[in-house]
């Protein structure tokens, strides 16, 4: 992994404001972890993170999701989606299922080995997080949780200009 590349902290200088210092700090730390775990995914069960993103929706949803409902929650296009889809149902991980009085309409559903495949990988996930988060002490992960949270609701409701790409 280059450090280069995902340290984003080194474009600060003292000389720049705190709040763009901490903005580059935050990214940095969060595109690290996050190398970090799309990494283990690819070595440790041979998928993406957008496909364990996707699967980790349906996870949560017994009735499936329709492909629009995926794209709103994960942040892409359609066109995203259904490619990420297309890959799982090949794997035999989600099936897509017609809904109800729309033929044009599928609802998306883990199969019951992509439930099992998503458990394993959502415990390893965790078991990552945890480690990852682990320099800091728990009373500083809640504090920073807060702090973050503090940030979070005082921002103004915004949508992305450019979804994220797979």
């Amino acid at each position: 992994m280059n450090a280069g590349h995902t340290d984003m902290e080194v474009r600060a200088h003292a000389d720049h404001h705190a709040s763009l210092r901490l903005w580059l700090r935050l990214l940095s730390a969060t595109t690290r972890i996050e190398d970090t775990i799309r990494q283990r995914l690819r070595e440790q069960f041979g998928i993406t993170l957008p496909r364990f993103d996707l699967m980790a929706q349906l996870e949560r949803e017994a009735q499936g999701l329709s492909m629009g409902e995926l794209s709103r929650r994960m942040m892409v296009t359609g066109g995203n989606v259904t490619s990420i889809v297309d890959q799982l149902e090949k794997e035999q991980l989600v099936q897509r299922q017609p809904q109800p009085g729309d033929r044009r309409a599928y609802a998306v559903h883990l199969t019951p080995a992509g439930r099992e495949a998503f458990a394993a990988m959502a415990t390893a996930h965790e078991s990552w997080v945890i480690e990852l988060l682990s320099p800091l002490p728990a009373q500083q992960q809640e504090q920073l949780h807060q702090l973050l949270g503090t940030l979070k609701t005082g921002q103004p409701s915004l949508k992305p200009i450019h979804p994220h790409p797979e």
